[in-house]
């Protein structure tokens, strides 16, 4: 809020510029995830210890000789789905619960300041989650291509579109102790059996023929393809675009504020 006094009369108060309430909420969102620390044991600590272990192990088959190249990616789309569904999911459902999202829907920064607030606030996490898993895996052997660079970009956007609108629609149609619970669930079962990590072909019969098909699978799909050869097939993009438009639509129809 910025403060002027009329000429004569009281101080009026004024709302602050759009973009700048934005970046407050955005600015508020990145710093109570961090402070949160179970939320940073979700959003790093594991994905670290992850990327790690499968890369100095050869207990688990990743289904390539470099493991790290392999590896890498997978935990940075883990890293994602972390991010922009499990934290955010489980973060808004108790802001709702507590009727947080609407009073913020009433003041001057509305829903739509309000939702691009939380958007870029994932956003903001993410580069902090790229730049951490990025560096321990460069220090593990991870040389990944760099003209696959822009193609990883556009994936990670969609994959964040797609788990972002899971998020909203889960935090909007069940209570906060059910989000708590399903999310957690999803999470771990798209670890095991949605080809984020690891790719589809060394899942067992049906995990493997469903996987790319889940936003877990294309995403992950779509890292190991642009950090290997520099290219990326056209259905992973295809699936994490028609999950992010359909998942975006039930958002619009069936989330609640209140």
């Amino acid at each position: 809020m910025t403060a002027t006094t009329a000429p004569g009369g009281p101080v009026e108060q004024r709302a602050a510029p759009m973009a700048r309430r934005v970046l407050a909420q955005a600015s508020f969102e990145l710093r109570t995830t961090l402070r949160n620390g179970e939320q940073l044991l979700l959003t790093l600590i594991l994905p670290v210890l992850i990327l790690v272990a499968l890369t100095r192990s050869d207990l688990v088959d990743v289904g390539g000789e470099d493991r790290v190249a392999v590896v890498a990616p997978g935990v940075l789309a883990l890293a994602v789905m972390s991010t922009a569904f499990t934290s955010q999911a489980i973060t808004t459902a108790f802001d709702r619960r507590a009727g947080v999202l609407r009073l913020l829907a009433t003041t001057p920064l509305g829903r739509s300041g309000l939702v691009l607030g939380k958007a870029l606030g994932v956003l903001a996490l993410e580069l902090v989650q790229l730049a951490v898993l990025g560096g321990v895996a460069a220090l593990l052997g991870w040389r990944p291509s760099v003209s696959g660079a822009p193609l990883a970009l556009v994936a990670l956007l969609l994959g964040t579109l797609a788990f972002s609108g899971l998020a909203l629609l889960l935090a909007g149609v069940l209570r906060a102790e059910a989000v708590l619970a399903v999310a957690n669930l999803v999470w771990v079962l798209l670890l095991v059996g949605g080809a984020v990590i690891l790719p589809a072909d060394v899942l067992p019969g049906p995990l493997a023929a469903a996987a790319p098909w889940l936003p877990s699978g294309a995403l992950g799909d779509a890292l190991r393809s642009a950090s290997t050869d520099g290219t990326v097939q056209a259905l992973p993009l295809l699936v994490l675009s028609g999950w992010s438009v359909l998942l975006g639509a039930a958002v619009a129809r069936f989330a609640r504020w209140s």
